[in-house]
């Protein structure tokens, strides 16, 4: 990763970044583990939809499974039974993207880390998001956190899109893509972009985040229409709209 000092003096040329990041806690790249493609997104997958600790146990128990105690090779995960599987905790559907995650390892669409440093950012998200359940979102993370890439902006986080409402002062969440175009100005350090929009909630609870004197124009998501009251007959018109 980039230096935090060349960081630093690309995103204060944003007035709005430069208050931001004078006020949050200064950025500091996170300590990270040595582990292979593989094993990174099996954990991801383990994670989905459930609380750290809760996680934490069912890998425990999966990494017991297999001889060694240490984290199995694809290859012993595609033949390791399914109801083994289920019996340490994973639904069926992890359970399939795990086999589908390892198949896909041992033929080459997950590379090793080697290959997988060779490769830009676009094309590790094109490769790693034909495993099952493995979305965007995941291999961005997996970008930021465990490859140290400088210039990945995840802008459907929804971390990240509130933060940057919070401190643009926006009346709204901006758009996916309207703030893919907004955050070109931080590239080639939007990764650390993205961790101070993250600090900006934070900052906002404790009530010390900067005022933005101007919000910018930005396209905004559109303002979720309220639920019919409860007892209120659909129209059947509307739902065959929404079956259709």
């Amino acid at each position: 990763m980039l230096t935090t000092a060349a960081a630093h003096r690309v995103l204060k040329t944003d007035p709005v970044m430069a208050g931001l990041i004078a006020a949050a806690v200064r950025y500091k790249p996170d300590a990270t583990v040595e582990q292979s493609p593989f094993e990174v997104l099996a954990r991801a997958i383990a994670h989905q939809q459930l609380h750290a600790a809760a996680a934490d146990n069912i890998l425990a128990r999966f990494i017991a499974l297999f001889e060694g105690g240490v984290f199995p090779l694809p290859q012993y995960v595609i033949d390791a039974d399914a109801a083994r599987l289920r019996a340490v905790g994973f639904s069926h559907a992890k359970i399939a993207a795990l086999k589908d995650l390892a198949e896909k390892a041992v033929l080459g669409v997950v590379p090793g880390r080697a290959e997988l440093d060779a490769l830009s950012d676009e094309q590790i998200i094109e490769r790693l998001t034909q495993v099952r359940g493995i979305g965007r979102w995941t291999v961005e993370m997996m970008l930021m956190f465990q490859l140290q890439r400088p210039d990945v902006l995840p802008v459907d986080d929804f971390g990240v899109r509130m933060g940057f409402r919070l401190a643009y002062g926006l009346k709204g969440m901006p758009k996916p893509r309207a703030l893919a175009k907004f955050g070109e100005r931080w590239a080639p350090h939007r990764s650390i972009a993205a961790w101070y929009l993250w600090r900006a909630v934070d900052l906002s609870k404790q009530n010390l985040l900067p005022k933005c004197k101007r919000a910018p124009r930005i396209e905004l998501q559109p303002v979720a229409k309220k639920k019919a009251a409860s007892g209120k007959k659909k129209s059947p018109h509307a739902v065959r709209r929404k079956h259709a």
